[in-house]
């Protein structure tokens, strides 16, 4: 009878047993007439142990090249030191392929080939977590509109016209006609929302922004409800829900990949109910503020200190690594350089940015919209998310919901991630007056003709409504502590980069 075939993750199951693995070598060392191989099959790592008296199997696993698929079979036993807490004493190793040389080494690599090369970066323990915590964050936000009665309506991709900024549109040749790839299915929520009540949609987004920095992608993920008989408060409420059940959920499902990333988990626990809330105008005075001028020019030359600390840190590991000779002490060595390097970088390029974003602030001028480097200094301030409410009409969408007590202003929302991280919530009570909405289309400069249908759901029992939009890539970058947008998304999509 052969022995049962079984995954890594169930392996603590299967202790003292005899069972085969299958998947691909991710690492290897050799001492002492044994070969420690790494086996990773997307469910966990095992270290698999194979001795020079299992001569055929020792004989394969000193031919074997990094990334080759193999299927191994021995007795599973439970050891602390291994990955995953157990590891497999092997009897017979079997190739399935044999892999040409890995062109990722165990050695620094440019961002732009590892971008290159995404298709096989994948395997690495760093992509892999980051895609964990997505699924977990994408399961979250499902089961969190299920168990509130929401329905999932699939909205369309392809469409005649805006739904945010007219200038960000990616045209298509659609048989005789021009389309353009949807920005956002809101307002065709809108519509499925006067029929069921409380809807959401799950889908890709796109946009043709020329911006190229840490934040942007022209292809990401939102997940965006749409709420009947809402206003801003009920909209507010519901976003600060689901972003607390997220992160509970993440901490509880994802906290190994948290600590494969460098997140500390704590930070994440400090996300609790209630948000705190600023207006715009108060947000804009923040950023003008003496007091936090002071905070962000001590945070300045902290971060020069810290700089020069990390800099000689690299020069003591640098001249260590010249007098190391073993292969293993090197690799360990030089994964430790690269990570250090990476860091100075970042923070280099934080640091030249750092002026030019404090002498922004401090001349904010009420009617701008917030910029990146605004969020990322009021975000700072805060332990946990923070609502920015009631913008200026001027700054925001057409299918925002005016102020009655200030017509300036809309009845809206961002909610920034702490930590710097910046917007990852945008929403509002929408516009359910078809006078005032027709007013604010040709101040936008869009044709009522274009949106004829969206504008029947204000003639044809209009009741107040609002919803959000979630963006998963924005989300997922500050629930694992990532520098930037591109290492949340399988493939990113960005305006240098449309390969793999």
């Amino acid at each position: 009878m052969n022995p049962p075939l079984v995954e890594i993750a169930d392996l603590g199951r299967h202790a003292g047993e005899t069972v085969t693995l299958r998947g691909w070598l991710c690492g290897r060392r050799f001492g002492g007439g044994i070969a420690f191989l790494h086996l990773r099959d997307g469910t966990g790592v095992c270290q698999c142990v194979v001795e020079a008296a299992a001569a055929e199997a020792f004989a394969a696993a000193a031919a074997l090249t990094l990334e080759s698929a193999l299927s191994v079979t021995g007795a599973a036993r439970a050891d602390d030191r291994a990955p995953g807490g157990y590891e497999l004493t092997v009897r017979d190793l079997a190739l399935i392929h044999a892999a040409p040389p890995y062109p990722i080494a165990r050695k620094e690599h440019g961002v732009d080939f590892l971008m290159s090369h995404r298709h096989l970066w994948l395997r690495s323990r760093r992509p892999v977590a980051v895609l964990r915590v997505r699924d977990t964050l994408v399961r979250a936000c499902r089961a969190f509109f299920e168990a509130r009665g929401f329905t999932l309506v699939d909205t369309p991709i392809l469409v005649p016209g805006a739904g945010e900024d007219a200038s960000t549109l990616f045209p298509v040749e659609y048989f005789d006609r021009r389309l353009f790839l949807a920005q956002t299915g809101q307002l065709y929520l809108e519509s499925a929302c006067m029929a069921l009540g409380k809807v959401y949609a799950f889908g890709p987004t796109f946009r043709a922004e020329k911006s190229k920095t840490r934040r942007h992608l022209t292809e990401f993920w939102m997940i965006e409800p749409e709420v009947a008989f809402a206003e801003l408060d009920d909209v507010i409420e519901l976003a600060e829900d689901l972003v607390c059940c997220v992160v509970e959920r993440v901490l509880r499902e994802r906290e190994p990949e948290l600590r494969v990333l460098g997140r500390d988990p704590e930070r994440l626990r400090a996300v609790r109910k209630p948000f705190p809330r600023l207006t715009y105008s108060e947000a804009a005075e923040r950023l003008r503020s003496p007091g936090l001028l002071k905070t962000l020019e001590d945070e300045f030359q902290r971060d020069r200190s810290r700089l020069a600390a990390w800099m000689a840190e690299l020069e003591e590991l640098e001249r260590r690594l010249r007098g190391l000779s073993r292969p293993a002490a090197r690799e360990r060595i030089e994964r430790q350089i690269a990570e250090r390097r990476e860091e100075i970088a970042e923070l280099e390029q934080d640091l030249s940015n750092r002026p030019g974003h404090i002498a922004s602030a401090q001349s904010f001028a009420w009617g701008s919209d917030l910029g990146g480097s605004d969020e990322t200094i009021l975000s700072r301030q805060f332990d946990r998310p923070v609502f920015v409410t009631h913008y200026p009409v001027r700054a925001k969408a057409f299918y925002m919901k005016q102020c009655a007590e200030d017509p300036r202003l809309v009845l809206n929302m961002d909610l920034l991630a702490p930590e710097g991280y910046g917007e990852i919530v945008g929403g509002s009570q929408r516009e359910d007056n078809l006078d005032v909405l027709l007013r604010r289309m040709t101040e936008k400069g869009l044709r009522p003709e274009d949106y004829d249908w969206y504008l029947d759901l204000r003639r044809y029992g209009s009741v107040p409504h609002g919803g959000f939009g979630l963006g998963i890539e924005r989300t997922l970058t500050w629930l694992c502590g990532l520098r930037h947008v591109r290492e949340t998304i399988p493939f990113p999509r960005t305006r240098g980069r449309v390969y793999p």
